[in-house]
Protein backbone atom coordinates (compact mmCIF):
# COMPACT_ATOMS: atom_id res chain seq x y z
CA UNK A 1 0.00 0.00 0.00
CA UNK A 2 2.73 2.47 0.94
CA UNK A 3 4.99 1.89 -2.07
CA UNK A 4 5.99 5.47 -2.90
CA UNK A 5 8.94 6.25 -5.17
CA UNK A 6 9.41 9.75 -3.72
CA UNK A 7 9.74 10.44 0.05
CA UNK A 8 6.33 11.55 1.21
CA UNK A 9 7.78 14.32 3.36
CA UNK A 10 8.64 16.15 0.14
CA UNK A 11 5.20 15.61 -1.40
CA UNK A 12 2.85 17.05 1.24
CA UNK A 13 3.05 20.57 2.64
CA UNK A 14 1.15 21.28 5.85
CA UNK A 15 0.57 23.65 8.75
CA UNK A 16 -0.67 23.09 12.29
CA UNK A 17 -3.06 25.04 14.48
CA UNK A 18 -4.36 24.66 18.01
CA UNK A 19 -3.30 22.95 21.21
CA UNK A 20 -0.88 20.06 21.41
CA UNK A 21 -3.36 17.50 22.66
CA UNK A 22 -6.16 15.33 21.38
CA UNK A 23 -8.13 15.10 19.29
CA UNK A 24 -5.91 15.50 16.25
CA UNK A 25 -7.88 16.66 13.22
CA UNK A 26 -6.44 16.48 9.70
CA UNK A 27 -8.03 18.56 6.96
CA UNK A 28 -8.08 17.52 3.28
CA UNK A 29 -9.20 20.18 0.80
CA UNK A 30 -11.24 19.95 -2.38
CA UNK A 31 -10.17 19.87 -6.02
CA UNK A 32 -8.48 23.03 -7.27
CA UNK A 33 -8.06 24.34 -3.74
CA UNK A 34 -5.42 24.22 -1.02
CA UNK A 35 -5.29 24.08 2.75
CA UNK A 36 -6.22 27.79 2.78
CA UNK A 37 -9.82 26.87 1.96
CA UNK A 38 -10.15 25.16 5.35
CA UNK A 39 -8.24 27.68 7.44
CA UNK A 40 -11.22 29.86 8.55
CA UNK A 41 -13.15 26.81 9.76
CA UNK A 42 -10.12 25.26 11.43
CA UNK A 43 -9.20 28.53 13.15
CA UNK A 44 -12.66 28.64 14.68
CA UNK A 45 -11.98 25.28 16.35
CA UNK A 46 -8.30 25.62 17.23
CA UNK A 47 -9.04 26.04 20.95
CA UNK A 48 -10.05 22.39 20.93
CA UNK A 49 -7.48 19.85 19.77
CA UNK A 50 -4.69 20.04 17.22
CA UNK A 51 -5.41 20.72 13.57
CA UNK A 52 -3.16 19.74 10.66
CA UNK A 53 -4.04 21.28 7.29
CA UNK A 54 -2.45 19.61 4.28
CA UNK A 55 -1.90 20.47 0.64
CA UNK A 56 -2.36 17.37 -1.49
CA UNK A 57 0.46 16.66 -3.96
CA UNK A 58 -0.04 18.93 -6.97
CA UNK A 59 -2.01 21.55 -5.01
CA UNK A 60 -1.07 24.59 -2.96
CA UNK A 61 2.56 24.42 -1.88
CA UNK A 62 2.98 20.70 -2.59
CA UNK A 63 4.84 19.44 -5.67
CA UNK A 64 3.26 17.24 -8.31
CA UNK A 65 3.07 13.50 -7.64
CA UNK A 66 5.56 11.42 -9.62
CA UNK A 67 2.83 10.01 -11.88
CA UNK A 68 -0.93 10.38 -12.45
CA UNK A 69 -2.37 9.20 -9.14
CA UNK A 70 -5.82 7.96 -8.29
CA UNK A 71 -7.37 8.51 -4.88
CA UNK A 72 -5.82 5.28 -3.55
CA UNK A 73 -2.32 6.65 -4.19
CA UNK A 74 -3.26 9.97 -2.59
CA UNK A 75 -4.56 8.10 0.44
CA UNK A 76 -1.39 6.03 0.72
CA UNK A 77 0.74 9.18 0.59
CA UNK A 78 -1.35 10.82 3.30
CA UNK A 79 -1.15 7.62 5.37
CA UNK A 80 2.63 7.73 5.31
CA UNK A 81 2.52 11.42 6.21
CA UNK A 82 0.27 10.61 9.18
CA UNK A 83 2.55 7.83 10.38
CA UNK A 84 5.36 10.37 10.48
CA UNK A 85 3.41 13.29 11.94
CA UNK A 86 0.81 11.93 14.39
CA UNK A 87 0.91 9.61 17.38
CA UNK A 88 -2.37 7.82 16.86
CA UNK A 89 -5.64 7.73 14.92
CA UNK A 90 -6.89 11.09 13.67
CA UNK A 91 -10.21 12.61 12.68
CA UNK A 92 -10.23 13.25 8.93
CA UNK A 93 -12.16 16.27 7.68
CA UNK A 94 -12.54 16.37 3.92
CA UNK A 95 -14.26 18.57 1.38
CA UNK A 96 -15.28 17.19 -2.03
CA UNK A 97 -12.07 15.61 -3.44
CA UNK A 98 -10.74 15.43 0.12
CA UNK A 99 -13.69 13.16 0.91
CA UNK A 100 -12.64 10.75 -1.83
CA UNK A 101 -9.20 10.57 -0.21
CA UNK A 102 -10.77 10.22 3.24
CA UNK A 103 -12.88 7.23 2.19
CA UNK A 104 -9.80 5.54 0.76
CA UNK A 105 -7.83 6.31 3.92
CA UNK A 106 -10.45 4.82 6.22
CA UNK A 107 -10.71 1.75 4.02
CA UNK A 108 -7.02 1.13 3.29
CA UNK A 109 -5.54 2.37 6.59
CA UNK A 110 -8.24 1.94 9.25
CA UNK A 111 -5.70 2.07 12.08
CA UNK A 112 -4.98 5.72 11.24
CA UNK A 113 -8.52 7.09 11.16
CA UNK A 114 -10.76 7.42 14.23
CA UNK A 115 -13.55 9.25 12.43
CA UNK A 116 -14.58 10.78 9.10
CA UNK A 117 -16.28 14.16 8.78
CA UNK A 118 -17.03 14.57 5.08
CA UNK A 119 -18.31 17.87 3.69
CA UNK A 120 -19.88 17.86 0.21
CA UNK A 121 -18.38 14.44 -0.31
CA UNK A 122 -17.68 13.12 -3.81
CA UNK A 123 -16.92 9.54 -4.78
CA UNK A 124 -20.10 8.16 -6.34
CA UNK A 125 -21.41 8.50 -9.87
CA UNK A 126 -23.99 11.24 -10.30
CA UNK A 127 -27.59 10.19 -10.80
CA UNK A 128 -29.16 12.39 -13.47
CA UNK A 129 -32.52 12.49 -15.23
CA UNK A 130 -32.58 10.42 -18.42
CA UNK A 131 -32.40 13.47 -20.69
CA UNK A 132 -29.32 14.78 -18.87
CA UNK A 133 -27.69 11.37 -19.00
CA UNK A 134 -28.24 11.17 -22.76
CA UNK A 135 -26.93 14.75 -23.19
CA UNK A 136 -23.69 14.14 -21.29
CA UNK A 137 -23.03 10.77 -22.91
CA UNK A 138 -23.56 12.35 -26.34
CA UNK A 139 -21.11 15.16 -25.53
CA UNK A 140 -18.50 12.62 -24.40
CA UNK A 141 -18.97 10.62 -27.60
CA UNK A 142 -18.65 13.71 -29.81
CA UNK A 143 -15.55 14.79 -27.86
CA UNK A 144 -13.88 11.40 -28.37
CA UNK A 145 -14.65 11.45 -32.09
CA UNK A 146 -13.36 14.99 -32.59
CA UNK A 147 -10.24 14.24 -30.54
CA UNK A 148 -9.11 11.89 -33.31
CA UNK A 149 -8.82 14.92 -35.61
CA UNK A 150 -6.25 16.72 -33.45
CA UNK A 151 -3.30 15.18 -35.36
CA UNK A 152 -4.93 16.54 -38.55
CA UNK A 153 -4.96 20.11 -37.28
CA UNK A 154 -7.99 20.45 -35.02
CA UNK A 155 -7.15 22.75 -32.13
CA UNK A 156 -6.94 20.88 -28.82
CA UNK A 157 -7.48 24.14 -26.94
CA UNK A 158 -10.67 24.80 -28.90
CA UNK A 159 -11.87 21.29 -28.16
CA UNK A 160 -11.29 21.74 -24.44
CA UNK A 161 -13.01 25.12 -24.44
CA UNK A 162 -16.12 23.64 -26.04
CA UNK A 163 -16.39 20.33 -24.20
CA UNK A 164 -14.37 20.51 -20.99
CA UNK A 165 -15.78 21.32 -17.57
CA UNK A 166 -14.43 24.29 -15.64
CA UNK A 167 -12.26 21.96 -13.54
CA UNK A 168 -11.01 20.22 -16.71
CA UNK A 169 -10.14 23.52 -18.40
CA UNK A 170 -8.28 24.76 -15.32
CA UNK A 171 -6.58 21.47 -14.38
CA UNK A 172 -3.39 22.08 -16.33
CA UNK A 173 -0.74 19.52 -15.36
CA UNK A 174 -3.31 17.82 -13.10
CA UNK A 175 -5.70 17.04 -15.97
CA UNK A 176 -4.82 13.34 -16.20
CA UNK A 177 -5.31 13.00 -12.44
CA UNK A 178 -8.67 14.78 -12.63
CA UNK A 179 -9.89 12.45 -15.38
CA UNK A 180 -8.69 9.43 -13.42
CA UNK A 181 -10.21 10.40 -10.08
CA UNK A 182 -13.61 11.65 -11.25
CA UNK A 183 -14.03 8.37 -13.10
CA UNK A 184 -13.75 6.38 -9.87
CA UNK A 185 -16.79 4.87 -8.19
CA UNK A 186 -15.98 4.39 -4.51
CA UNK A 187 -19.12 2.44 -3.62
CA UNK A 188 -17.18 -0.69 -2.67
CA UNK A 189 -14.65 1.40 -0.75
CA UNK A 190 -17.43 3.11 1.22
CA UNK A 191 -18.89 -0.25 2.25
CA UNK A 192 -15.62 -1.13 4.01
CA UNK A 193 -15.44 2.03 6.15
CA UNK A 194 -15.81 1.00 9.79
CA UNK A 195 -15.13 4.23 11.72
CA UNK A 196 -17.81 6.73 12.80
CA UNK A 197 -18.75 8.92 9.86
CA UNK A 198 -20.67 12.18 9.52
CA UNK A 199 -21.76 13.46 6.10
CA UNK A 200 -22.63 17.13 5.56
CA UNK A 201 -24.12 18.55 2.35
CA UNK A 202 -25.54 21.86 1.23
CA UNK A 203 -29.10 21.58 0.01
CA UNK A 204 -28.28 23.78 -3.01
CA UNK A 205 -25.10 21.92 -3.96
CA UNK A 206 -25.07 21.16 -7.70
CA UNK A 207 -21.49 19.81 -7.77
CA UNK A 208 -22.05 17.04 -5.22
CA UNK A 209 -25.80 17.10 -4.61
CA UNK A 210 -27.30 15.74 -1.38
CA UNK A 211 -28.46 12.57 -3.15
CA UNK A 212 -24.82 11.48 -3.17
CA UNK A 213 -24.79 11.87 0.60
CA UNK A 214 -27.99 9.87 0.90
CA UNK A 215 -26.43 7.01 -1.04
CA UNK A 216 -23.18 7.20 0.90
CA UNK A 217 -25.13 7.05 4.14
CA UNK A 218 -26.64 3.74 3.02
CA UNK A 219 -23.22 2.37 2.04
CA UNK A 220 -21.23 3.38 5.15
CA UNK A 221 -22.35 1.47 8.26
CA UNK A 222 -23.82 3.83 10.85
CA UNK A 223 -23.11 7.01 8.88
CA UNK A 224 -25.00 10.16 9.85
CA UNK A 225 -26.21 12.70 7.28
CA UNK A 226 -26.98 16.40 7.71
CA UNK A 227 -28.27 18.58 4.85
CA UNK A 228 -27.84 22.31 5.40
CA UNK A 229 -30.55 24.52 3.86
CA UNK A 230 -29.42 27.46 1.76
CA UNK A 231 -25.84 26.22 1.29
CA UNK A 232 -24.03 25.06 -1.84
CA UNK A 233 -20.76 23.31 -2.63
CA UNK A 234 -18.54 26.23 -1.64
CA UNK A 235 -20.65 28.41 0.66
CA UNK A 236 -20.67 25.51 3.13
CA UNK A 237 -17.02 26.46 3.84
CA UNK A 238 -17.66 30.21 3.66
CA UNK A 239 -20.77 31.91 4.93
CA UNK A 240 -22.17 28.53 5.97
CA UNK A 241 -19.23 27.45 8.11
CA UNK A 242 -21.02 28.64 11.25
CA UNK A 243 -23.48 25.80 10.61
CA UNK A 244 -20.71 23.26 10.04
CA UNK A 245 -18.52 24.22 13.03
CA UNK A 246 -20.87 23.06 15.83
CA UNK A 247 -21.51 19.77 14.02
CA UNK A 248 -17.78 19.17 13.73
CA UNK A 249 -17.05 20.21 17.32
CA UNK A 250 -19.70 17.80 18.58
CA UNK A 251 -18.18 15.03 16.46
CA UNK A 252 -14.68 15.84 17.72
CA UNK A 253 -15.85 15.63 21.33
CA UNK A 254 -17.60 12.32 20.70
CA UNK A 255 -14.55 10.78 19.00
CA UNK A 256 -12.18 12.12 21.64
CA UNK A 257 -14.27 10.53 24.41
CA UNK A 258 -14.39 7.30 22.46
CA UNK A 259 -10.62 6.93 22.01
CA UNK A 260 -9.52 8.02 25.49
Amino acid sequence: KDNLATPVTSLISSESLGKKDSPVVVWGHGWGQSRKAFRPLAEGLESFGTHILVDFPGFGDSPMPPEPWGTAEYADAVAEFLRQNSNGPVIWVGHSFGCRVGLQLASRHPDLISGLFLIAGAGLKRKRPLWQDIYFKTRILVFKVLKKFIPLGLSEDWLRSKFGSTDYKNAGALRSILVKTIGEDLSDVARTVSCPTVLVYGMNDTETPPEIGQRLQKLIPGAELTILPGQDHYSVLGEGRHQVAPLLKQFMERIDARIR
